[in-house]
């Protein structure tokens, strides 16, 4: 009788269990954690729903989504970049978020089929110490990096980061692979500081190690916020006329095909596009809001204040696998 009431017991155990994550909204992310834990916080004290968050490696929550795309174990991907969301676009496993909420975020922050769309905005610039190297000196354009006057003075990222590859990708779509091809050749030749990640770079720069780092503005936000090392300044690259301008991409969400609480996704959704969410999420992240209604930091430039490269951000998905490759070739590896 006892052996009885203990397996009842514990198959009660382990079905209350499932039951309790099937009804939670289960999200894969490849965001920091900090910035989004209080928006879900917020959003399950004011709805009742549960929200599990599995945070890690965009690249790594991507390929698993691919992997489970004919069982989905999750409903929502939180993602640093178009570009990977597009990619999962086109391998077939996302859907179009339907919700009217999504036409307060202009459309070339969304997917063709709205089944990705941006949350918020940040743009790729050159953060540079004063103390190391003077604004007249500092580089204004992206392809001033591959000068002999900068060898070895400026920093990058890891080659697998998400937002590095995007870029690249960025440029393939705008210059086309041959010139991509050079411009990265010439980059990896002038022997950047290849550090892990952009917090990294926002620090070295910062303490003057290296004078110049590629990352994108809103850690250049960060580090203004710093107690000591903060003495930063920033070019937002190729804004004269006949120039590129500066490469927008959003950090953003994506509904997977097949979720299982695709109700319970939408409403989230619908949160995180309100205007108090916005500034919020703005707030905690220091990057630019898409919302028309929500105004920026006091120490961030509008997005609508800087040239922009005229490229569509859903034309990254089908070059962004090949980046990878393209990078490796020229020898930026870890």
């Amino acid at each position: 009788m006892f052996k009885f009431l203990t397996l009842a017991l514990f198959f009660l155990l382990v079905f209350t269990g499932c039951s309790q994550q099937e009804e939670d909204l289960v999200i894969y992310s490849g965001r920091r954690e900090q910035f989004i834990e209080p928006i879900l916080k917020e959003f399950s004290e004011k709805t009742g729903i549960g929200v599990r968050l599995l945070s890690g490696g965009a690249p790594e929550y991507a390929h698993r989504i691919i992997a489970e795309k004919d069982n989905p174990q999750a409903d929502l991907f939180f993602a640093n970049d178009a570009g990977i969301m597009e990619f999962l676009r086109i391998e077939g496993v996302l859907q179009p978020i339907n919700t009217e909420s999504l036409e307060v975020i202009p459309t070339q922050f969304r997917a063709q089929d709205n089944s990705w769309i941006g949350i918020s905005a940040r743009s790729r610039v050159l953060m540079y110490n004063p103390d190391v190297i003077s604004p007249e000196k500092a580089p204004q354009t992206l392809e001033d990096l591959t000068r002999e006057e900068f060898r070895g003075k400026f920093a990058l990222t890891r080659p697998g980061n998400a937002s590095m590859v995007s870029h690249i990708t960025a440029l393939r779509a705008y210059w086309g692979e041959a010139k991509t091809t050079d411009f990265l050749e010439q980059l990896i030749d002038n022997e950047p500081l290849i550090l892990h990640g952009h917090t990294d770079i926002r620090q070295a720069v910062g303490r003057g190690e290296i004078a110049i780092g590629l990352v994108n503005n809103y850690y250049y936000h960060l580090q203004l916020q710093e107690a000591n090392n903060n003495n930063v300044k920033v070019v937002y690259p190729d804004q004269e006329e006949g120039q590129m301008g500066a490469f927008v991409n959003i950090a953003g969400v994506a509904l997977i095909s097949g979720s299982p609480g695709e109700e319970k996704a939408l409403k989230l959704i619908e949160f995180m596009l309100q205007p108090e969410q916005q500034k919020k999420f703005s707030e905690l992240s220091f990057e630019t809001p898409l919302h028309p209604d929500v105004p920026v930091l006091d120490f961030a430039r509008p997005i609508d204040s800087y040239k922009h490269m005229d490229i569509e951000l859903s034309s990254l998905g089908s070059l962004w696998p090949e980046t990878v490759s393209i990078m490796e070739r020229v020898g930026y590896v870890d």
